[in-house]
């Protein structure tokens, strides 16, 4: 018998801004495979076409799910996007020459520390099967997750789309994912390394008490204005740039002109590590968590109540340990 908790549920809200089926992608971080040895595996496992981008970052194209990348996490081992492809000039072209030389010698080098990512093309929920199906592909192919070395700050970020542009939605969703963050860390026995890297830091003390206010529901260019204020950082465990970049870019870019922004209408949720061989472990799980965040923000009342237990909870001198208080409430 399959294991439910693998099993990927359907979200309270099916349905995107569009009316089609939401769906989420996919980024996952490993250690031991170069960027060309997982795009072969893609291309075995999916189909379509190999594109080398660089030596150290591959574009697999019309697979039967989609467009895949990857690539080793660092850009100093890639040619910046915005370079010319040529320079006629010929001392121009030495030095792009030379560059290039140097990116691939660095890319050989920290490929023994920096990790390989995919990102797998947006899939509808029941497709993250199909990817844990492919994960245990790479595990057997030689590929390792965050707790294979104390060295491996290694996640997993979903990017589940937003089912509507409404702010009350959204806020709630925030709301909810802050009130479970204690729990979410606990069952997720998020590494050490992780948390001394951070890459997915929790929000700030000063803004969680803001935003689980009771009587904090701003409209959307506060609610913009008051996250940037708060957090001009893209290492969030709940990443909420893109989405904000996707509904007022320019109010974004105003605040962070400089910073590496990929605008979308997605959740950006920063915080699962990546568990290649650990049993018990999918991706499956993963959403299944971030599923119990999504179902929280559709109970106003609770999610009322829990922010307000948390609030208290956390302004006491000795504050009971809120990932146990957490437990109580779901069985409600």
């Amino acid at each position: 018998m399959s294991d439910p908790r693998h099993t990927p549920k359907q979200p309270p809200r099916p349905k995107n801004i569009s009316g089609e089926e939401r769906r989420v992608g996919v980024e996952l971080e490993f250690a031991a495979l170069s960027a060309r040895d997982v795009a072969n595996e893609i291309q075995n496992a999916f189909g379509g076409e190999i594109t080398a981008i660089d030596r150290h970052r591959f574009a697999i194209k019309q697979t039967r799910l989609g467009n895949f990348k990857t690539e080793l996490d660092t850009r100093y081992a890639h040619r910046p996007s915005e370079a010319l492809p040529h320079q006629s000039d010929p001392i121009s072209a030495s030095f792009e020459a030379i560059a290039d030389a140097l990116r691939e010698i660095y890319g050989d080098i920290s490929s023994l520390i920096v990790p390989c990512e995919i990102v797998a093309p947006p899939l509808p929920v029941a497709g993250l099967t199909e990817l844990d199906d492919f994960i245990h592909r790479l595990t057997a192919a030689g590929a390792r997750g965050t707790g294979s070395s104390p060295f491996y700050a290694f996640g997993t970020h979903l990017n589940p789309e937003i089912a509507t542009e409404d702010t009350h939605w959204i806020l709630s969703v925030l709301k909810a994912e802050i009130i479970m963050s204690d729990w979410l860390r606990s069952v997720m026995a998020i590494d050490f390394t992780r948390r001394l890297a951070a890459f997915a830091d929790p929000f700030p003390r000063h803004y969680i008490h803001q935003v689980l206010s009771p009587d904090y529901w701003p409209d959307r260019d506060t609610l913009i204005r008051d996250y940037l204020a708060a957090n001009p950082s893209r290492d969030r465990e709940l990443d909420m740039l893109p989405l904000f970049a996707w509904l007022d870019e320019p109010a974004v870019r105003r605040v962070l002109p400089d910073m590496k922004i990929k605008r979308r209408p997605t959740f950006h949720y920063r915080l699962p590590n990546a568990n290649l061989g650990v049993s018990g472990w999918s991706l499956g799980l993963e959403w299944n968590r971030w599923n119990v965040v999504e179902r929280l923000a559709e109970n106003q009342p609770l999610l009322d109540q829990m922010g307000a237990a948390y609030l208290e909870n956390d302004r006491r001198l000795l504050p009971e340990n809120w990932a146990l208080r957490t437990s109580e409430w779901l069985v409600i």
